[in-house]
């Protein structure tokens, strides 16, 4: 598609001069870095005055490339990376995480249910969409993988080496520096968010998204966190409402459940007007 668009004007393309200034003489004039293409000239794009243009293009690219799929709603699930299958809870390193193995099953179960209904649409709605990495993000593109559709993963570079789950489909599978703008992506195409048992991460990207469609930001979508005893234990809801910080009708954005059917139901009833 893009060289398509390219090819339609009359000048010549920057793959085309790319390749040209790759094959110029070697002399100390074209050795110097003042001398290469700006766009292909990585010590240029990292520089700190930079940082605009590549904030632009890391929304950009996989703008463009689920935009050239097709891909027009997502259905995102948060969770836990530390969540382990069932069959490796033995390795969980505290008992109760073991005990959440059971949402990774969920979770896994979950995706199937919502990709099967997405083949419908040939790909184009209701489109699993992760975090790409371990836990509760694998189970997600597990569970595509096994109704035989497509499924996305935001990966993030951390400092600790971390490659995408084998499940995510190659080229929806995405990699960011910025946070913010991996959090965009999460929710620019969002039909409905669901949040799994997890962490720092998981909480950092729930709470950013219920504070959205609280603020009005975003429009109400279906807000599903499966765990009620979890997630009741480790966020006192009635508090904040007690406490006056959040109002009580607040806590109508939310809904908790405990099986993958429960969610697929809630997103079935769901009226989008009833924000």
């Amino acid at each position: 598609m893009i060289e398509e668009d390219e090819r339609s004007h009359p000048f010549r393309d920057s793959h085309q001069d790319a390749v040209t200034a790759r094959k110029i003489p070697d002399t100390p004039q074209t050795r110097a870095p003042a001398y290469r293409l700006a766009f292909t000239d990585n010590e240029f794009l990292l520089r700190e005055e930079l940082r605009p243009v590549r904030l632009q293009l890391e929304l950009l690219k996989p703008q463009m490339i689920m935009d050239a799929r097709g891909i027009r709603s997502t259905i995102v699930m948060f969770g836990g990376a530390r969540i382990p299958a069932p069959d490796r809870r033995d390795s969980a390193r505290t008992p109760k995480l073991a005990e959440l193995s059971q949402y990774y099953d969920e979770a896994r179960r979950f995706a199937r249910i919502m990709t099967e209904r997405s083949l419908v649409s040939y790909g184009a709605e209701n489109v699993i969409c992760t975090g790409g990495g371990p836990g509760v993000m694998e189970a997600g593109n597990m569970g595509a993988s096994d109704a035989g559709g497509v499924s996305i993963g935001l990966s993030i570079v951390l400092p600790h080496e971390q490659a995408p789950n084998a499940y995510v489909t190659p080229d929806l599978c995405f990699n960011f520096h910025y946070f913010a703008v991996r959090k965009m992506h999460f929710l620019m195409r969002a039909k409905a968010v669901t949040v799994f048992p997890g962490g720092f991460g998981t909480l950092d990207e729930m709470f950013e998204a219920l504070t959205l469609i609280q603020t009005g930001r975003m429009k109400r979508i279906p807000f599903i966190l499966f765990g009620v005893e979890f997630w009741k234990t480790a966020i006192n809801w009635q508090e904040l409402a007690e406490c006056g910080t959040i109002s009580p009708e607040d806590l109508d954005l939310i809904s908790f459940v405990e099986t993958a059917e429960e969610a697929a139901s809630i997103i079935d009833s769901w009226v989008e007007d009833c924000a």
